[in-house]
């Protein structure tokens, strides 16, 4: 049940989906991989919708560098963890959610307990190695994930629901080369905002995912394309998964 403070913080949203759609989003848990650039905008939108419990794994100190595009961390807060200052600052946005801030590197060897019983993953990570982990794990536990990328003015999401949409080896069976990429800050912006967006929908069963279809947007041309992406049947990740009906996401 939603309490008075609940009620009054998200009237609002509370006009769109009612009391029974927040409290959907307060029983829902989502596990973030990354508190950068996309994770900062993913978190903080997640956490003033209300979403009851966001884990989110980073293992990385703050440096001044990292301040032009992740807004989750202030000056003041160079040389401190990651994970400290997320923490801080989402139980700063809203008191009334629980936040579990894990101090790690994602490997094969926790992915499966950091995820744990999550309703989703978001992938908010810099490179396709822990990406496609995730890509695993989500297959394994037949829960969502939430895929976003940046470079520059330039970025793209897809939501892959494992058994139905196209996985994410699927659509990049090769990772791009390692590089330090350039990018401006209000690019993980709009991507991290369209990421949570998805998540939102997802947990609230409204709208039509980005399944089977990869969102790219251009900055620079203040444009948006859809291209539509198939399962590979020769993919040797995701050909073994079976479609669950209760993860289609595709809601009127």
């Amino acid at each position: 049940m939603l309490s008075q403070r609940e009620r009054e913080r998200y009237k609002r949203q509370i006009l769109l989906f009612g009391e029974e759609g927040q409290e959907q989003l307060k029983k829902a848990e989502i596990f973030i991989a990354g508190a950068g650039g996309l994770g900062s905008p993913i978190a903080m939108y997640l956490a003033v919708a209300g979403v009851g419990t966001i884990t989110i794994a980073d293992m990385d100190v703050i440096d001044q560098s990292n301040l032009n595009r992740q807004i989750l961390h202030f000056d003041r807060d160079i040389g401190k963890k990651k994970t400290v200052s997320a923490e801080e600052k989402l139980t700063a946005i809203n008191p009334d959610i629980t936040v579990r801030a894990l101090d790690c590197r994602i490997d094969e060897s926790n992915a499966a307990g950091l995820v744990g019983k999550a309703d989703g993953i978001v992938d908010a990570m810099d490179n396709f190695a822990t990406r496609y982990l995730l890509n695993d794990m989500a297959i394994a536990r037949k829960i969502p994930l939430f895929h976003g990328a940046i470079r520059g003015f330039y970025g793209q999401v897809t939501t892959i629901i494992p058994g139905t949409t196209p996985c994410l080896k699927c659509i990049f069976p090769k990772p791009p080369p390692s590089e330090v990429f350039p990018v401006v800050g209000v690019t993980p912006g709009v991507i991290g905002t369209v990421q949570a967006t998805e998540v939102l929908k997802y947990i609230l069963k409204r709208g039509d995912l980005l399944s089977g279809r990869l969102f790219v947007w251009d900055g620079l041309a203040a444009k948006a394309e859809e291209i539509a992406v198939e399962r590979d049947p020769g993919c040797s990740t995701c050909k073994t998964c079976t479609a669950d009906n209760n993860l289609e996401g595709e809601r009127s």
